[in-house]
């Protein structure tokens, strides 16, 4: 089980900068360049109840979000971020810095 755990590390190990950004594509003279969040998780483990004897398991998870892209027109190259990403993040952002301002402001009236 070790032996494929770790098979499975160096495979993400490799995988890297290819996860977060993809190939390079070319559209009517404007190449973009995909980025992505992209995270993964592996565990393994072994043991055994007296009953069901010895045993091992193992699993593994991924999680990637598309965050925008590099655009490169005539000449000049800018991020362009996914704006459901973006909302994604930045509604949570604003909801609790509203109410840090609300408390601060509840606070100094005193």
């Amino acid at each position: 089980m070790a032996n494929v755990t770790k098979e499975l590390a160096d495979t993400v190990t490799t995988v890297g900068v290819h996860a977060a950004y993809g190939d390079p594509v070319d559209l009517n003279g404007t190449t973009v360049i995909p980025v992505a969040i992209a995270s993964y998780g592996f565990g393994a483990g072994e043991g055994g109840a007296a009953e069901a004897g010895e045993g091992s398991a193992g699993g593994g998870g991924g999680f990637a979000c598309p965050v925008g892209a590099y655009v490169t027109r005539d000449g000049y190259t800018r991020f362009e971020p996914n704006t459901i990403a973006l909302l994604a993040v930045g509604i949570p952002f604003v909801w609790v810095a509203g109410r840090a301002i609300a408390r601060v402001i509840r606070v100094l009236k005193k």
